[in-house]
């Protein structure tokens, strides 16, 4: 990350892990401020055996690459049983899963695979923590499965997530817009730590239908759904896989 951007979310999770932190971490709409739970988000231990998790893991396999890896939580476990890159762009969060034991943590764009991976270097993609809302719109999203495509091989799977706006719940979601176009809407939100503010980031929301809608074209296809996993919020998880 550039020193001249901000890395309040970043630093602010590096802090929790060494045991520094001096505030809470907040995410904000205009004036409104809630505290974004650290420890739970990020810390929580990943177990591939359990319901959730299982569906998760049985969809993966080596190389994988996981996209947003944050403090290292899945990365940790499944470098257990192959090899496993974890990209973040945040120079903290890379510091911070290499002190977790992380061991391919690097800094990152995943919205510049082509320029930062071969073609075909990964069996399996992770991007869990609603960043493919970050490609903003229905053709940065295909453009980011495209090049997703890419850096796979042909018979590639990969996991992501996201909030379906059609649920009735995501109103309630802090920095919620609204989008006339049914399966669509926008999430609009930045981060607070400490007296240091991020860039506002705007987040695409997108229905299991809209991603589906995504995905043609690309070389991928939506093969399952999961709401289990997640609760009977707005959250849901998606397994996708080369066609």
């Amino acid at each position: 990350m550039r020193p001249d951007v901000t890395d309040a979310f970043g630093r602010a999770v590096r802090d929790h892990h060494r045991g520094d932190r001096t505030d809470h971490l907040y995410h904000c709409d205009g004036e409104e401020r809630r505290e974004h739970p650290i420890e739970a988000f990020y810390f929580a231990e990943f177990d591939p055996e359990s319901d959730a998790g299982s569906w998760l893991a049985s969809r993966l396999r080596g190389p994988l690459v996981d996209l947003g890896a944050g403090a290292g939580r899945h990365a940790l476990r499944f470098q257990e049983r192959f090899e496993t890159v974890a990209v973040e762009p945040s120079r903290a969060l890379v510091e911070t899963m290499r002190e977790r034991g992380v061991e391919d943590a690097r800094e990152g764009d995943m919205f510049d695979l082509r320029g930062a991976f071969d073609r075909d270097r990964f069996a399996s993609a992770l991007a869990i923590g609603t960043q493919i809302g970050l490609a903003g719109s229905m053709r940065g999203l295909s453009e980011f499965l495209g090049d997703l495509a890419f850096v796979t091989t042909p018979d590639a799977t990969a996991v992501v997530d996201c909030y379906d706006p059609d649920h009735s719940e995501t109103a309630d979601l802090l920095g919620h817009r609204e989008d006339p176009t049914p399966g669509l809407g926008h999430r609009v939100m930045r981060f607070e730590y400490a007296g240091e503010t991020d860039r506002t980031l705007r987040f695409g929301l997108f229905s299991p239908d809209r991603l589906r809608e995504a995905a043609i074209g690309t070389g991928w296809a939506v093969e399952a759904v999961d709401r289990e996993g997640t609760g009977e919020g707005p959250h849901y998880r998606a397994a996708l896989a080369k066609r």
